[in-house]
């Protein structure tokens, strides 16, 4: 086999990758088979013949080989017989080639074939010239990285390596099972810039057209492309009919915008979008909404939301989060779930903070728009701009153990109503720290000063209060193992834990009530120094908490199988400290609190929580849940929660293949106080080879006053290009825990 030297030579490229913006990429499905139509060319033993002068680079040389060569003095050829024409990793073979001496061009005739490392195609006749590029009638093409195949009347290959494709089919599904294709008047496709268009374009679904564009603009890899992204489609009683048609403006490699206008049936045009910008130190996130003149409220909707991130020089960083809504309706209205409808405020929240091994240091400022007409004005959160915050731990020198710390902050308080001001709160500690293996004794004793500048105090009234107290903790616990199993391959432990807890009794009545609260009993909050959250009361303590957590394990992994804890406090003096309107309870111990974690053979699991009050001899709180799940398509959750004279609910949820091809999935939340579902929907999946179509019916609470909204939601995906109707991988994943559809084996 001969070099033919061509002058610049034959340079040849291709690769189709069709996605409509930035998020869809075609990608091989599992359940397909090979979209094979096109076999590779293989290994030709002929003969060859030298042509032309042989000057060539080595990249730019042509090698042809053929059964049969007639070259004539003018340098004309014919060649028939599995003939091939190469360059690199590119070939062309036909049953017969002529060659042009004077022009430069090749004539190829018969069984046209063409392969390179990113597509194969075959057609009729076609022809090639250094200058004016290559030609070939009724082509058949294959994508080798990306699983599909289409045909087009005419295809072109420019000198420069572009490709252009006449009156195009082209589909991801396999060739016996053609369920989606999309077809244009023309594709062009340029390697260099990893860039396709295409007029006329509209995709097809079992014969019948679903979507229509005079214009694409797509890459041909995995590369971000500005363009029209398909349209989501929802029903729902409240709002009729709802038709999202985003578009993705690719602005910069960190920077884009996705442009989501709305039609709402019932209620007109929503002007929607999400803007993203990430660097090496800054990540910020910005949604909107604009709805003009809403035909139900007669008003003008909206939204705003911005989670900003920067990570400043020298180890400061600045975080704001914030949301503002149009109306205190607009999530009743607009929110797809019934975790939205009661908010009974939005907060707006921005900090500069700083970090080191020793120091945090907090600047904050945090804002609350309120949504909820009916919470009492006294009852509505204050503004705290600002709110300093600055706490530190060091170690003393070589006393081994030895540690002191302090906690403060400064706080300004504002609202509409009532008493208003400022709050100076600091509390330094020393304390001890002996610890080795299996063991910890832990003394700290605390000094806490908490003052105050008060405005709108009613007449007589201190404006200018304070508290000092001091405090004393001593915290212990051991760790006791030992081997269990037949072969000693786990280890169970007994970690039982005292902390006694003394604060002296002081006055507060006359402190006002910023931001204190009574939390919820937990194993966690059974060792906290404070029953209260907030610094405008500190409990009055001489107390001794007393848990014992026990855990099974895995030796080798480290994995956990068991977990169990259960706690209570005793009080050697009754607490006189208390927020206005509470009630301190008169007991010589606190409720039992317990909670159990469980793992049993990687699919089941068990979370129980219990806070138990013994003079009662009924539950205060209760939570319990257990998840079967064999796999990331396949979990069923049971759930029930329950806070005495406030909430008792059930959940049921569950997705699980029921057969090869066909999914079933479900949710229930159901009140057992007001004997009434509070959100459930029902739905089904059928999954093709390079389709699937999935169906939801949702009813739920979708006000304060219990008004529900019903929705019924059709979405259908062609794999490996997008999908039409709503998100609902998403939604399923944030509401049947444990449920992956992203990760599911198919």
């Amino acid at each position: 086999m001969r070099d033919i030297g061509l002058g610049r030579g034959f340079h040849a490229a291709m690769g189709v990758g069709l996605l409509l913006g930035a998020p869809w990429a075609l990608a091989a499905d599992p359940v397909c088979t090979p979209n094979t139509a096109i076999p590779p060319l293989q290994p030709l033993d002929t003969g060859s013949l030298d042509i032309g002068p042989t000057d060539s680079t080595a990249s730019d040389r042509i090698i042809i080989a053929s059964d049969v060569a007639d070259v004539e003095a003018s340098g004309d050829a014919d060649l028939s017989g599995n003939v091939e024409v190469r360059q690199n990793d590119k070939r062309i073979r036909a049953d017969q080639v002529t060659y042009d001496a004077a022009t430069g061009e090749f004539r190829v005739i018969g069984s046209v074939q063409y392969e390179d490392s990113l597509v194969r195609a075959t057609g009729g006749s076609g022809s090639y010239s250094q200058v004016l590029g290559a030609e070939f009638e009724g082509a058949e093409f294959e994508l080798l990285e990306r699983n599909a195949r289409g045909s087009a009347r005419a295809m072109r290959l420019e000198p420069g390596g572009r490709f252009e494709f006449d009156d195009v089919s082209f589909t991801g599904c396999p060739v016996d099972d053609e369920a989606w294709r999309i077809q244009a008047s023309q594709i062009a496709l340029d390697p260099r810039t990893r860039n396709g268009t295409g007029r006329n374009a509209r995709i097809e679904f079992k014969g019948v057209p679903i979507l229509y564009t005079p214009w694409i603009s797509f890459p041909l890899g995995p590369q971000r492309k500005s363009g029209f992204l398909f349209p989501d489609v929802g029903v729902s009683s409240r709002n009729g009919v709802e038709l999202t048609v985003p578009y993705y403006w690719n602005i910069a490699p960190n920077v884009d915008l996705t442009f989501a206008p709305a039609i709402y049936a019932k209620r007109g045009l929503d002007l929607g979008g999400e803007f993203r910008f990430l660097s090496a130190r800054q990540r910020a996130l910005l949604e909107f909404n604009y709805l003009p003149r809403d035909q139900l409220t007669d008003s003008d909707r909206g939204r705003v939301h911005l989670e900003q991130r920067y990570q400043l020089p020298s180890r400061w960083q600045f975080t704001a989060d914030a949301t503002h809504v149009s109306d205190n309706s607009y999530f009743e209205d607009f929110a797809r779930g019934s975790e939205n409808t009661s908010i009974p405020f939005t907060e707006r929240f921005a900090e500069f903070s700083y970090r080191d091994l020793n120091w945090t240091l907090r600047a904050q400022a945090q804002h609350f728009q309120i949504l909820d007409s009916e919470l009492a004005l006294i009852d509505r959160p204050y503004t705290r701009v600002p709110r300093l915050v600055a706490n530190g731990e060091w170690t003393l020198g070589n006393v081994g153990g030895l540690a002191w710390g302090f906690d403060s902050e400064l706080v300004n308080f504002e609202r509409s109503t009532g008493v208003t001001g400022w709050r100076l709160d600091a509390a330094p500690r020393l304390g001890f720290d002996w610890s080795g293996p299996g063991y910890f004794l832990r003394p700290q004793a605390g000094y806490r000063y908490t003052s105050y500048s008060l405005n709108n105090t009613a007449a007589g009234v201190n404006d200018s209060p304070s508290r000092e107290l001091p405090f004393v903790t001593l915290d212990s616990g051991v760790i006791l193992e030992r081997p269990s199993g037949s072969r000693g391959q786990r280890r169970l432990t007994l970690e039982p834990r005292a902390l006694y807890l003394y604060t002296p009794y002081r006055a507060q009545d006359e402190l006002p009530v910023f931001d204190t609260i009574v939390p919820d009993l937990n194993t966690v909050q059974l060792f906290r120094t404070t029953r209260y959250t907030g610094a405008d009361r500190v409990s009055d303590a001489n107390q001794l908490s007393i848990g014992v957590t026990s855990r099974l394990f895995d030796t080798a992994s480290g994995a956990q199988f068991v977990s169990l804890t259960l706690g209570q406090a005793f009080y050697f003096e009754r607490t006189r400290v208390s927020l206005p309107d509470e009630t301190t309870p008169n007991r010589n111990k606190s409720d039992f609190v317990a909670q159990l974690r469980l793992t049993a053979y990687n699919d089941w699991s068990l979370d129980a929580a219990l806070q138990f009050n013994p003079e009662d001899n009924r539950s205060e709180r209760a939570q319990f849940s257990i998840q079967y799940r064999p796999g990331n398509d396949r979990v069923v959750n049971l759930a029930y929660r329950s806070q005495r004279n406030s909430i008792e609910q059930a959940e049921v949820s569950a997705a699980w293949p029921i057969g090869a091809r066909w999914s079933a999935f479900a949710r229930v939340i159901y009140s057992l106080r007001e004997n009434e579902s509070l959100d459930q929907f029902a739905g089904f999946e059928y999954r093709a080879c390079c389709w699937r179509v999935r169906t939801v019916a949702r009813r739920f609470v979708s006000s304060r006053t219990g008004e529900q909204d019903t929705g019924v939601f059709l979405q259908l995906e062609l794999t490996g290009l997008a999908s039409v109707g709503t998100p609902a991988d998403a939604f399923l994943a944030r509401s049947i825990r444990g449920y992956s559809p992203e990760k599911s084996a198919r």
